[in-house]
């Protein structure tokens, strides 16, 4: 993913957290799950750095939302405690698989610190502005 690209997420996101008045943790991750941008709000609590991480990382590793990864990942799940594995998941919203306007995978967004719903919505804006 060019960082132009993550740029432009970032700031999406970015805008998003302020309309909705949440602060949160926004990172960017490539197809290997490795950073390519990260930013965090003034004023977010800190735990939430960890956690956009291991959204992110959660969707870029099982090319799943984490949302849908919390589907299988719960006590009654087909997969329980898959995420402690590769260092640690997060099986909840706010982790978003990012794909281009052909479907290619490019990597994923984690956001929190806000809601649930709310650091969804606000990782959508982001994977939307992909398709703009």
């Amino acid at each position: 993913m060019q960082d132009t690209v993550a740029t432009a997420m970032m700031d999406a996101a970015h805008a998003e957290a302020r309309r909705l008045g949440v602060k949160v943790c926004i990172s960017i991750l490539d197809v290997a799950a490795w950073p390519v941008a990260f930013l965090r709000m003034e004023g977010v609590i800190l735990g939430a750095i960890d956690v956009a991480n291991k959204k992110a990382r959660t969707a870029a590793l099982f090319q799943m939302n984490s949302a849908d990864f919390a589907k299988i990942g719960h006590p009654n799940g087909g997969a329980y405690t898959l995420e402690n594995t590769n260092g640690g998941m997060a099986s909840f919203g706010g982790g978003l698989v990012l794909r281009s306007a052909e479907g290619t995978f490019l990597g994923a967004i984690g956001v929190s610190g806000a809601s649930t719903e709310d650091d969804i919505a606000i990782a959508q804006v982001a994977a939307n502005s992909l398709l703009a």
